[in-house]
């Protein structure tokens, strides 16, 4: 039996939310039809609806629900920009370095197909974005078509201070997007007392299913849509809408955020005391409650993930791998580590079915992991069979 620490890729869903999934998949109808099964769905759709919205603060009619985390970003940003066009040029978009790569591949989309010209503000050493270099971008703030940031950093688990952010950029007139995905179902968000105009968020990250996420949009936010053809969602996003998987995300978004703070702790000390080579990477203390991100020295990441895996543990490396060559996290790079250190990266994530068995597995099972890695040393950047 697996034991499951990777729960910053997807949690399991939850037992409430799959009973609600299951049971409203037997209803049939469109939720934009008007006969008596259309209405039945409407009501599945805007229950869900409801539940997430009160579970971010805002109303119901500020909440578009996605495809997922990485559409709502998409339609976030794109949107944002392309609506702050309407007047006059403003091509600037400022983001923090070590965003997710939803955020980093649509900003750079906009760069090349729409001319856009990206403000990167640095992190420091823990991830948390520099406040007075963003402060001094936005003192000549005519260009700027929008600030967009996480919420918490996906990788290493830091909290970013949003409402500090938003203050500044408000005060020059420049919405904010910020992408919660990875801190939704862990930390409560409320929207409104943070005077976000656009969040991104995801069901699978929070105890729901897989294809589903929401995008609030505040009621004076206004964006460009990214598809068309019916406009179901608040005119803004449009298809056929899921009510079965809205009902099983308001089931999950009711929850709560689930706090494994505690877990997270024991993981900690036991990995800094069982390998004194392991530095825990992130906020020490402004974290997500259920992140426990390492770099371990002389190890490949790859390497510590696949030895764990081989006896049962599940987690990550947060790093991207390229046609199988080994490559550093961003993230750690733009936090000033070096190349190498980067690469030794291990990410350990905790969530709602974890349990004191798990955590005492992965220790059990992880010095062994790290002696081996460390005796197979870190490979090479240059693939040497098949190179072309």
């Amino acid at each position: 039996m697996t034991v499951y620490l990777d729960h910053a890729a997807t949690t399991p869903i939850r037992p409430e939310a799959l009973a609600a999934y299951t049971e409203a998949l037997a209803v049939g109808g469109n939720p934009s039809s008007i006969h008596q099964a259309g209405q039945r769905a409407r009501m599945l759709l805007e229950d869900g609806r409801a539940r997430v919205a009160t579970s971010l603060g805002v109303d119901p009619v500020e909440v578009v629900f996605t495809s997922g985390g990485t559409e709502s970003i998409n339609l976030a940003i794109k949107g944002l920009f392309w609506a702050r066009q309407r007047d006059r040029p403003r091509p600037r978009v400022v983001v923090p370095a070590g965003e997710h790569h939803a955020t980093i591949d649509a900003i750079e989309w906009l760069r090349t197909h729409e001319g856009a010209v990206i403000d990167e503000i640095p992190i420091d050493g823990t991830g948390r974005i520099d406040r007075s270099a963003l402060a001094a971008r936005l003192a000549d703030s005519a260009d700027v078509a929008l600030v967009t940031l996480l919420y918490a950093n996906n990788e290493v688990g830091t909290l970013q201070p949003v409402a500090e952010v938003v203050a500044a950029a408000h005060a020059r007139g420049v919405p904010v997007h910020c992408d919660a995905v990875a801190a939704y179902g862990q930390v409560p968000i409320d929207v409104a007392a943070l005077d976000l105009d656009a969040v991104s968020v995801s069901a699978h990250k929070a105890g729901g299913p897989v294809g589903i996420g929401a995008l609030v949009l505040r009621r004076s936010t206004v964006v460009e849509p990214l598809i068309h053809g019916g406009g179901q969602e608040r005119q803004v996003r449009s298809g056929t809408q899921d009510a079965a998987a809205a009902a099983a995300f308001g089931a999950a978004a009711s929850l709560g955020a689930h706090d494994v703070s505690g877990l997270r702790d024991r993981l900690i000390a036991g990995v800094l005391e069982r390998v004194p080579s392991a530095v825990l990477r992130g906020h020490p203390t402004e974290r997500l409650p259920g992140n426990a991100h390492f770099t371990v020295a002389n190890c490949e990441g790859d390497s510590l993930l696949f030895l764990l895996d081989s006896v049962g543990v599940a987690v990550s490396t947060g790093s991207a791998c390229q046609a199988g060559v080994p490559e550093a996290s961003h993230v750690l790079l733009a936090m000033g580590l070096p190349y190498a250190e980067a690469r030794g990266a291990l990410r350990v994530t905790l969530g709602w079915s974890t349990t004191e068995a798990d955590v005492d597995a992965f220790l059990a099972a992880l010095p062994d992991a790290v002696a081996r890695a460390s005796a197979a040393g870190m490979a090479s950047r240059e693939p040497s069979i098949g190179a072309r």
